[in-house]
């Protein structure tokens, strides 16, 4: 899942930001209105995490562009105030969800998994594929039976190829959705990471290299 972060407390950004890493999202940070829209209009986010008050551009002004935009990426909304009148007007400017600071950051999690859920085609809530299972909201797979010790990035790139459900995902896909914006393009991140996924997954080999188009589960 990738995640854009719109926050100007830099503070703030910068330590949900590494919350969210850690639960193996993919996330990139704008600080102001402007850089959010840049952002945006480059890469294909799940969710926008969008403070309302922001410099250069309003928060407001900001989800209004997404929505008329026809994004693909769900947003929710962030504000000091947690009036009814503020919910319904940021929900009435295209919001998806919309959350009060202060916030807990386990509800912030489960709020953007819920979005990012809507955002694709409905999946089940435990991916399974012959022996092999994964739990994303346990950040668990197994198997037959026996967990497996996945890296944040190794757990997102089987999440995003049992998701794909037997069609062939690019490594460009992967490398858009699984990494933020620091990532290398012209690097071999996407093949060492499948790699040791492969090895951790054991035999027979679950994942095939599909020549010139990317990868798929067997």
């Amino acid at each position: 899942m990738r995640v854009l972060v719109v926050e100007d407390h830099e503070e703030l950004a910068e330590t949900v930001a590494g919350g969210l890493r850690r639960e193996g999202m993919a996330v990139d940070l704008a600080f102001d209105g402007p850089t959010a829209l840049e952002r945006a209009g480059i890469n294909g986010y799940d969710v926008v995490v969008l403070d309302r008050d922001l410099p250069g551009l309003h928060g407001d002004q900001v989800c209004r562009t997404l929505a008329e935009g026809g994004r693909r990426a769900r947003v929710l909304m962030l504000t000091a105030s947690g009036t009814v009148a503020d919910r319904v007007a940021g929900l009435g400017l295209g919001a998806d969800d919309y959350l009060p600071k202060p916030f807990a950051f386990t509800e912030l999690v489960a709020r953007i998994r819920a979005l990012a859920r809507r955002a694709q085609p409905a999946l089940p809530p435990v991916l399974v594929r012959g022996e092999l299972r994964l739990d994303p909201a346990r950040r668990e797979a197994t198997r037959g039976g026996l967990r497996l010790a996945l890296s944040p990035k190794e757990f997102a790139v089987l999440e995003l190829l049992l998701g794909a459900q037997g069609t062939v995902v690019s490594t460009e896909e992967l490398l858009e959705r699984a990494w933020d914006e620091a990532a290398d393009p012209f690097s071999q991140t996407v093949k060492v990471t499948v790699s040791r996924l492969r090895r951790k997954l054991g035999e027979p080999q679950l994942i095939e290299t599909v020549e010139r188009a990317g990868y798929r589960i067997r």
